[in-house]
């Protein structure tokens, strides 16, 4: 696959802000696929297609239900706007380790056969520990919404392309490529939020060698 382009075609943003009178860090990611707004919507709302790209979900995904990924992040559907002329969008909880995070995600039509896809991930400062951010910087969540959007592109575009195990996939070179490209990528987000860009460097390396379990200990 094409790793270089699929690094290239996604914006990523990092702003830390108030909000409601606490401060929180909004971590921002767009990609724009060749698919109709029905189809992508279908592909990130049906638990049988988000199987095919992403993880298994269990769990009701309509309005005011809780849903669980299985092995990962759980929660309860917040919002959900179905395709109505050119856009939709859907809200939910991200709860992992303890914490209590939310994700929307929004769909705009581009054309007839291309979507853009917005991911807006927003957190506390508060649910990671400050050694935590410290160390490991926005790269910790960034390097896996960077995965989530490839496969998600894959299952779109190219789903013969697609990884048999993804999970072993970003331990061989082409996926720790990857998940150095998305590091340095998210450095610069960092440096741009504030970040001293010695710390950010620092931080993109740590994170990269955790995913490419690298990391001593």
């Amino acid at each position: 696959m094409n790793i270089e382009s699929q690094i290239e075609a996604v914006r990523r943003e990092l702003i830390t802000e108030q909000r409601e009178g606490a401060t929180m860090r909004v971590q921002t990611l767009a990609q724009s696929y060749p698919s109709p707004l029905a189809d992508v919507w279908d592909a990130i709302t049906t638990a049988e297609r988000i199987a095919r790209w992403f993880m298994p979900v269990d769990g009701d995904l309509s309005l005011g239900s809780r849903y669980q990924l299985q092995g990962n992040a759980g929660g309860t559907v917040l919002a959900c706007e179905p395709p109505r002329a050119d856009r939709a969008a859907f809200e939910v909880t991200w709860e992992f380790g303890g914490g209590v995070t939310w994700l929307t995600v929004r769909l705009q039509a581009l054309g007839a056969d291309s979507t853009q896809l917005e991911l807006q991930h927003v957190a506390p400062v508060d649910v990671v520990p400050d050694e935590i951010w410290t160390q490991f910087g926005p790269g910790a969540t960034g390097l896996g919404w960077d995965g989530t959007l490839l496969g998600l592109s894959l299952h779109l575009a190219a789903a013969g392309e697609r990884p048999d195990d993804p999970e072993a996939w970003l331990l061989s070179a082409e996926g720790k490529r990857f998940n150095r490209l998305s590091a340095d990528r998210w450095a610069i987000a960092h440096v741009s939020d504030g970040a001293d860009p010695t710390a950010a460097k620092a931080a993109s390396d740590a994170v990269y060698s955790m995913y490419a379990g690298e990391m001593p200990g």
